[in-house]
């Protein structure tokens, strides 16, 4: 895969030759919608005698100072290494944590739920994902694409609160496919709708379960030569068919690699693929181990979504009462009833040992050098909201093994890597972008702390985690 490597490593150089810009463009003059969550400002911030863990894997540092001075994090260390001028805002960090803003890899700007509630979430989503400490977005499939494109120009001019969006093209399947999503019947038309959304600014290409390995081929092809990059929820292609056409990005972990089933066809999504892969995920088998090596041989990422995925297994933690505080009330009465639904069938098909197996692939793409990032995937029955569920994603991921710093890892500076920008973002590191959460308790303790968001700074300003999550109350599903 001599072709694969060079393809990536151009699209690498082309992305940092294009970092300079990004990072110039931000700091605009912020507007009222967004000042009404300020808490913290100023040229020089320094935050003393906090835990840090900082998303390289590194073991947890005690009593560190982070000083941001205009924007950017300009020392960590010891707090009697690091000199801080004497105008610096100090916010006492002891018995607090700091960890890196979140890099979500799958967080659509919609929200789907049982029912049939679906919405555009131009108000709730952007408030929930920046207040739940996700500073970076990539959409990985649109049903509005402008409206993820005109939102990203909104918050990047300062004028809505929000994350740093990476736009992803809208959906692209094949026969048998539809609705809000692009058909490809052929090459041709996979090319021309690359083209199409390339000009418009999407920076990712998403595919989704009935897309051909013709059409994906042409559509990978036609986005490197443009500096774009490709991932898919694919069920008709398997992982391997998808690195072999150089897919840059696979989406949803084992749930949706159909190389496990037996009697998979080329081209053709099996039907009840998600039951056949809850019996036949084998983690330490043969084709797992060929396929991850495969994988990072070809430098093809990784992005889990359990926070999703677990909405359709009995007996989840997942009727939490933050969450369905903020669900409109419709919203709310259907998605329950859907999930007393899941958890009192008899012989329901999904298997606690399946949602195991699954979780035990990501890890050992993990420990084998892959690089796994996490996103929440908003969607399915309605359970997974924005930013909640990828706080979410972290606590399945230590349920999965993960140690507080590599599941850190995960969320934040693997998701950078994908991205291709973690040279500025990602992790609690000196010269990055001072993208930081600040999390009230000691993340190490309980996996549920991560819930315990007090600050959110994005580009060096500090937003109310709470205020910015309360201003959604009620209001999931409609907006």
């Amino acid at each position: 895969m001599i072709r694969s490597v060079l393809v990536r490593t151009t699209l690498a150089a082309a992305l940092a030759g294009a970092l300079p810009t990004l990072v110039a463009a931000q700091g605009p003059t912020l507007g009222k919608a967004v000042q009404e969550y300020v808490t913290v400002t100023g040229p020089v911030v320094a935050i003393t005698n906090v835990l840090v863990i900082d998303g390289t894997g590194a073991a947890a540092k005690p009593g560190q100072t982070v000083l941001i001075q205009d924007g950017r994090i300009a020392a960590v260390g010891p707090a009697k290494t690091v000199k801080m001028p004497t105008d610096a805002t100090i916010i006492d960090g002891t018995g607090k944590t700091l960890i890196p803003g979140i890099v979500g890899m799958h967080d659509h700007m919609y929200y789907s739920a049982a029912g049939g509630y679906d919405a555009q979430m131009s108000y709730t989503g952007p408030r929930l994902y920046l207040g739940a400490g996700v500073t970076t977005i990539r959409t990985t499939g649109s049903q509005s694409p402008y409206g993820d494109i005109n939102l990203k120009h909104q918050i990047d001019a300062g004028r809505s609160p929000g994350p740093r969006i990476f736009v992803t093209t809208p959906y692209l399947t094949g026969p048998g496919g539809g609705g809000t999503m692009a058909v490809a019947d052929s090459p041709e038309q996979a090319r021309r709708f690359v083209d199409y959304w390339a000009e418009e600014g999407a920076t990712w290409i998403k595919f989704y379960t009935n897309i051909s390995r013709a059409a994906m081929a042409a559509a990978i092809d036609e986005g490197h030569k443009k500096g774009m990059r490709a991932t898919g929820h694919i069920c008709s292609v398997t992982f391997r068919e998808a690195v072999d056409i150089d897919i840059d990005d696979l989406a949803h972990g084992a749930m949706t690699a159909t190389d496990f089933i037996a009697t998979k066809e080329l081209d053709k999504c099996p039907p009840n693929s998600l039951v056949q892969l809850d019996k036949s995920i084998d983690p330490t088998g043969e084709i797992a181990t060929s396929l991850i090596r495969h994988m990072i041989a070809n430098n093809v990422s990784m992005t889990t979504t359990p926070a999703v995925y677990e909405l359709f297994y009995q007996n989840r933690a997942v009727k939490d009462e933050r969450s369905l505080s903020l669900m409109a009330p419709a919203v709310r009465e259907a998605y329950m009833a859907d999930r007393n639904q899941i958890d009192t069938t008899a012989n329901w098909p999904l298997t606690p040992g399946g949602f195991e197996r699954a979780l035990a692939f990501d890890k050992a793409f993990f420990d084998a050098g892959g690089v796994l990032g996490s996103g929440v995937d908003p969607t399915g029955n309605g359970g997974a909201l924005p930013g909640l569920g990828d706080q979410r994603g972290y606590e399945i991921l230590i349920e999965g093994h993960f140690t507080p710093e590599q599941a850190v890892q995960v969320i934040s500076l693997n998701g950078a890597k994908i991205l291709g920008v973690d040279t500025d973002f990602g992790s609690v590191e000196a010269g990055k972008v001072a993208d930081l959460v600040l999390i009230d308790g000691d993340l190490r303790t309980a996996p549920t702390m991560i819930q315990h968001v007090e600050t959110v700074f994005k580009d060096g300003v500090g937003y109310d985690s709470q205020k910015m999550i309360l201003a959604t109350k009620g209001r999931v599903g409609i907006d």
